[in-house]
């Protein structure tokens, strides 16, 4: 017979809860058939088992659910309910005590007389609840004055010094961890309830200011008073903590946390311990302010009065090249050693998902680039840098990177990762198979030199450090220099190069938005579609001061464009076909050039977006990306071979969306980007 398998630390704590629940439950019923003088024996069992329950809290928050040796279903609920019945249990001792110690006349005849009267009559939970009617009743217009008075102070800018009722343990990446009675300094004290504070260590992050009172330093019994505070439900006061309001920290908090899945893929064997929930993925999930159709539309100034990065140059009758501090290009070579998922997933995607990032938030739109490998080698992704012709964009290995960032932390972050379904249940999702972060400046500020990087990936998410991909191949390797290769070279790795850039390159670039990361094969389309928004916005408005709706079709609907990966395709190829037919003098003609991009433009990708026959765009979805393929390349076809869309358009056996004014016009207001406050 098999031996008991042992409990994990959850499951331990949880079984010490129930035997400290049943000792509070029997030293609540000795207690209201105590006869007078009998306190103190008592009173000493309650404090003890109080000192229990609190180190069982201790315990209990200190758990991580890595360290569970099996995955447990629901772990952060099962945490959470645990916790609240600890609360409770500590709570009701806190009474008790109160009722046994002698020293406390005045509460203690109070509360003790109702007890005795109910004690055979009443079950423990009205005995809760006559306990809290008869205190709150004494007491409730004093503490309501003393609580707005504490309050008052507490959000005084001049505070600076605040002391923790409370324990508080990180909810998140940028919260600080801090013990009950800690002072913390106060930095900001902002309006959402998140505060940024500063501990003993120098560590800094956010904290609830529901679990802070004011610091007194004078007062001797600063100490006596924190000891009759109970944690009670999510904060110090019993007051819910307020969800934080920056952008994207929920994406960020469900691909760190919400690991159940991962868990179990990884117990199975189907995947390495150190794959996650794509990071990135979460981001694109969570709206469109990830996406390139965000970024390429103009960013308003502060004042919203004018446009950051879209300023008409009146000599040149076109918009001014702008040039950022990051403007360069970036080709992704290839990733090696990257682990295989089990057989019981099936791959429907190998992609890799870059962004800049500081170390701490997205500071730009997030581009995928779509990886071919081989069966023999399986291991080994590759990429198709310059892509021509008829290859996808989406295969394109030559990035463009632009930001005007001035954070002197920001790089390229890249996430590696696999679009998958689970055999047994059709399950679909995204795993992140490990990320690398390349630092652009040094710590001097200078540029990193354009070369080939070979990155190590790292396993987690960009948010967890230490944390390997495959634990199985232990970076940390041990013995002879020569194992020590063998084991550097087993690492997975992601090979980029940074380029340099001529100065016909840094022309072309410095007419994108200030903040962009994008395909190199699809740039001149980017730029034309500026230089119309330029025209429209800047040099053909009746008035700067108008805001009235723009007709004009493709500012109306490029951004959606942006989004669907083989619509640009179709763009692309379209104007390599119409480009193809030009006269030398033509191609120099930069306004003749823009007339003939609105043409193919109409003639080519608008009547696709609205076309019944389009199948709605869906990612890694082999059956979704051929049909919709097929939709287009006939489309092309019959435009090509009848010279232009109008034939189309007019034919019977076609049949489009119902007509909605969004397609023609074009609103800059509700478009633009307000002062953009990830970049």
């Amino acid at each position: 017979m098999a031996g008991r398998r042992a409990r994990g630390p959850l499951q331990r704590v949880q079984w010490r809860s129930r035997e400290l629940q049943e000792q509070v439950a029997a030293l609540r019923a000795e207690s209201a058939a105590l006869a007078p003088g009998q306190q103190k024996a008592l009173s000493q069992r309650c404090m003890q088992l109080k000192k229990s329950v609190e180190e069982n809290t201790n315990v209990l928050q200190n758990l991580k659910k890595a360290d569970e040796p099996a995955p447990i279903g629901n772990y952060n609920q099962r945490k959470e309910e645990e916790e609240k019945l600890l609360q409770k249990l500590s709570q009701q001792l806190q009474k008790l005590a109160l009722i046994l110690d002698q020293d406390n006349v005045t509460m203690s005849y109070t509360v003790d007389e109702g007890h005795q009267k109910d004690a055979q009559t009443e079950d423990e939970d009205e005995e809760d609840d006559g306990d809290e009617d008869e205190e709150s009743s004494e007491e409730e217009d004093s503490d309501e004055a003393d609580d707005e008075d504490e309050d008052k102070l507490l959000d005084d800018p001049d505070v600076k010094e605040c002391i923790a009722v409370g324990n508080f343990n990180a909810q998140q990446e940028g919260d600080l961890t801090f013990k009950k009675g800690e002072v913390l300094l106060i930095h900001d004290k902002k309006a959402d309830g998140w505060w940024v504070a500063e501990n003993s260590k120098g560590e800094r992050g956010l904290v609830p200011k529901t679990y802070l009172a004011v610091y007194n330093k004078d007062e001797e019994s600063q100490e006596e008073s924190e000891e009759q505070i109970e944690v009670v439900d999510e904060t110090a006061d019993g007051t819910k903590i307020k969800k934080r309001t920056d952008s994207h920290w929920s994406a960020v908090r469900k691909a760190v946390t919400e690991n159940d899945t991962v868990e179990i893929l990884a117990t199975m064997g189907a995947v390495p311990a150190g794959f996650r929930l794509s990071t990135l993925f979460q981001l694109l999930e969570e709206g469109n302010q990830f996406r390139a159709s965000y970024f390429i539309q103009p960013e308003l100034t502060p004042s919203q009065l004018a446009f950051k990065d879209l300023v008409w140059n009146s000599e040149k009758d076109t918009i001014h090249r702008r040039a950022t501090r990051v403007s360069m290009i970036v080709t992704l070579w290839s990733c090696k050693m990257i682990p295989l998922p089990g057989v019981s997933i099936q791959v429907l995607s190998r992609h890799v998902r870059l962004c800049l990032f500081d170390g701490n938030r997205v500071l730009s739109n997030i581009h995928t680039v779509r990886a071919t490998w081989q069966p023999k080698n399986p291991q080994t992704w590759t990429f198709s840098p310059r892509v021509t012709g008829i290859l996808p964009s989406l295969l394109d290995g030559d990035c463009f990177v632009r930001s005007s960032s001035s954070s002197s932390d920001i790089g390229i972050l890249f996430e590696l990762g696999i679009t998958y379904i689970r055999n047994s249940t059709g399950e679909r999702g995204e795993l992140s198979c490990g990320w690398a972060f390349l630092k652009l400046f040094t710590s001097d500020g200078v540029p990193v030199p354009s070369k080939t990087y070979e990155l190590l990936l790292n396993g987690g998410t960009p948010y967890e450090r230490g944390v390997e991909v495959d634990p199985s191949i232990s970076r940390r390797a041990s013995g002879s220099v020569f194992h020590q290769i063998i084991t550097f070279k087993k690492q997975p790795a992601l090979l980029v190069k940074l380029r340099s850039l001529s100065m016909q390159s840094k022309d072309i670039l410095n007419l994108l938005p200030e903040t962009l990361i994008g395909s190199m094969c699809y740039i001149h389309l980017l730029i034309f579609y500026r230089q119309i928004l330029g025209d429209a916005l800047l040099k053909d408005r009746i008035s700067m001061q108008s805001a009235d709706l723009i007709c004009n079709p493709i500012l109306a609907t490029f951004p959606q464009i942006m989004d669907q990966p083989d619509l640009m395709d179709a763009l692309r190829s379209a104007w390599v076909d119409k480009e193809r037919t030009l006269k030398r003098s033509e191609k120099r003609d930069q306004e003749f050039l823009k007339s003939l991009f609105v043409l193919v433009y109409h003639d080519s990708v608008f009547p696709l977006l609205q076309s019944t026959f389009l199948p709605s765009h869906k990612w890694a979805e082999e059956e979704s990306e051929a049909s919709r393929w097929k939709v287009i390349a006939d489309f092309l076809k019959k435009s090509r071979e009848n010279d232009g869309a109008l034939q189309s358009l007019l034919a019977s056996e076609n049949t489009h969306k119902a007509f909605d004014i969004s397609e023609l016009t074009y609103d800059f207001l509700g478009e633009t980007r307000k002062n953009n406050p990830v970049v």
